[in-house]
């Protein structure tokens, strides 16, 4: 739907949403964007889509609507004929007295208005809803991707040849059946929440494989005969080369599901059964988290918002693969992100393109290393710099001059813990009193599985359940208990677990409440327990008296102790707290955090 520009501003002041100085900066941002205020509007947070719509129905005095796509029936749904309501953007959600309920994105389309008074007669009342919620509702059209992929690989099994090399056009063509039984695999990719998908052939049949909340989980099994022409395609998508099997080949392609538009980037590899894919899913139109919709809080947030604001130094973010740093850094520079400073990147690979940042990929073919491109970067006249990743002693020196000389840093290192960052960058032989002077904080972090809000249990712990927690968690000397509970105090005030309201599950002196997940789980986290992911973290923060360590070559455990007395909330501490306030389980806090 497009609003005029004067009528987002009579919206806009009446409901005090804008003030004069955001409207003149608008309004200049539109002289050289050339773009609607509608637009400028949203994407500068100054209200969401959602709120918009709804000061616009109040405005037109059309009633706004929110639709479940879960709960929409689709025996009324199909009433309206699905040309007609894609179309349009239109969702028949409901009859009530003979009363067709519709829900539009732009209701003052008489053209549509029209058709649909000529398909379904002239009684209805029409709801206004977001763009975004129409798409999504629109996607109960089809079938189950179960069910439509079932059918195409029957299809594939009637030919069952064993020329596993002959692709012809027509194999790989976009009506193809294995055209689509690749946009149905990416599909249910995309709705079971993946981040990952594995195609691997095996001597009797492909095997699909799904990563969800980081376990990997078999989702279907094709026919061998398909894999050649099922990977073709793949490679037309990623722009790869077809005859090319012998050696991995990297591409990237994108598609859009619900109105939502999703990257994939694809990596094949030679193996003794065929050639492997596997597809990295990242979502293009998710925005960036806040700090704290990371899950960081108390001390944490307090150092990490310090480091951040400063002039020049370095921000170290550590983790194994696969532990969320990538998400966390693009958190920090969206925040950072602003007309007036200039952010450079250099990453291998892209994974988060973030508007107004300057991402440069690293291609060692072409001799652009972390170390060439960081050098280059330098003549780029930074304020601040990303590397995705200090590898070696050169790319560590470099981003430690850079950090010396003015310029604010971001990396990543692969260690377990934020303590141990720096003894590694020691290793790679960086002076010792270079890293003191230019390391703000280090960041480590994990990925847990949060529990599913609509199963999960709650139980009181025995006596020898606490003996345990105790004895997992180092919370055996005096005052431990005493000290968790003001940490949850502190974590619950600031929003973690709002869900389950102030109600503590500590004293001080006893654990009196756990979270569990249910053992056969429920429809909504398809029967895990657990639905989703979150961070759970430490940022140390370089004090004096850790200074005077690193520059004594003192191991990481004499920093981590120093830390702690410092005040660190260590990753395994803060991801008690969050199974006390019933965001996920101990289980899975000693499941990623057990040495």
């Amino acid at each position: 739907m497009r609003i005029s520009d004067a009528t987002i501003e009579e919206l806009l002041k009446k409901a005090g949403k804008v003030t004069d100085e955001q409207l003149v900066a608008l309004k200049n941002d539109q002289k050289h964007t050339d773009r609607p205020l509608q637009d400028l509007v949203v994407k500068s947070n100054i209200v969401t889509d959602k709120e918009l719509t709804q000061l616009y129905a109040a405005y037109a005095d059309i009633p706004f609507i929110e639709l479940d796509p879960r709960q929409l029936d689709k025996d009324t749904l199909i009433k309206l004929p699905e040309r007609i309501a894609r179309q349009y953007d239109v969702v028949l959600f409901a009859i009530t007295d003979g009363i067709y309920q519709l829900a539009m994105e732009d209701p003052d389309d008489v053209q549509a208005i029209d058709f649909i008074q000529k398909a379904i007669g002239p009684k209805f009342k029409i709801f206004i809803a977001t763009k975004q919620n129409i798409l999504e509702s629109l996607e109960n059209y089809s079938e189950s991707v179960a069910s439509e992929l079932d059918k195409v690989i029957e299809v594939q099994k009637e030919d069952d040849q064993e020329g596993d090399e002959q692709v012809s056009a027509q194999d790989v063509a976009e009506d193809s059946p294995i055209a689509q039984t690749v946009n149905l695999l990416l599909e249910y990719a995309i709705r079971a929440g993946a981040s990952d998908i594995h195609i691997e052939p095996r001597e009797e049949f492909v095997q699909v494989r799904y990563r969800v909340d980081g376990v990997l989980k078999e989702a279907n099994r094709l026919p061998r005969n398909v894999v050649a022409a099922l990977i073709s395609r793949i490679k037309i998508l990623s722009n790869l080369k077809i005859d090319e099997r012998r050696v991995p080949q990297d591409g990237r392609f994108k598609v859009t599901v619900a109105g939502h538009e999703y990257a994939f980037r694809v990596s094949t590899l030679p193996t003794t059964d065929g050639e492997k894919v596997v597809m990295r899913i990242l979502n293009e139109g998710a925005d960036a988290l806040s700090l704290e919709g990371l899950g960081f809080w108390g001390s944490a947030l307090k150092d990490i918002n310090q480091a951040i604001i400063q002039p020049h130094g370095m921000i170290l973010v550590t983790g194994p693969t696969g532990s969320g740093k990538s998400t966390t850094l693009f958190s920090i520079l969206s925040i950072l992100n602003s007309p007036t400073v200039n952010i450079s990147t250099v990453e291998d690979p892209v994974e988060y393109k973030i508007q107004g940042v300057n991402q440069t990929q690293v291609n060692p073919k072409a001799g652009m290393t972390f170390a060439n491109g960081l050098r280059a970067l330098l003549r780029q006249d930074p304020n601040i710099i990303m590397v995705g990743e200090i590898r070696d002693s050169e790319t560590a020196n470099l981003a430690i001059q850079a950090a010396l000389t003015g310029h604010l840093v971001f990396s990543t290192l692969h260690t377990n813990n934020a303590a141990t960052s720096l003894p590694r960058l020691l290793d790679m032989g960086i002076e010792p009193f270079l890293i003191a002077s230019t390391v703000r904080v280090a960041v480590g972090q994990r990925l847990v599985r949060m529990l599913c809000t609509n199963c999960r249990q709650t139980y009181a712990p025995s006596a020898e359940q606490i003996t345990e927690l105790a004895d997992a968690f180092g919370l055996n000397e005096a005052g431990a208990i005493a000290e968790l509970h003001r940490l949850e105090t502190q974590a619950a005030q600031q929003g973690i677990g709002a869900d389950i309201g102030t109600d503590l599950s500590t004293t001080e002196t006893t654990v009196a409440r756990l979270f569990a997940a249910k053992e056969d789980g429920c429809e909504k986290c398809g029967h895990t327990g657990y639905k989703g992911r979150m961070g759970i973290y430490e940022v140390l923060n370089n004090t004096q008296a850790i200074q005077k360590l690193i520059v004594g070559n003192a191991t990481s455990d004499d920093i981590q102790f120093q830390a702690m007395r410092d005040g660190m909330t260590t990753m395994q501490t803060d991801g008690l707290i969050k199974a006390l306030r019933g965001q996920t389980s101990i289980e899975e806090i000693l499941r990623v955090t057990r040495e």
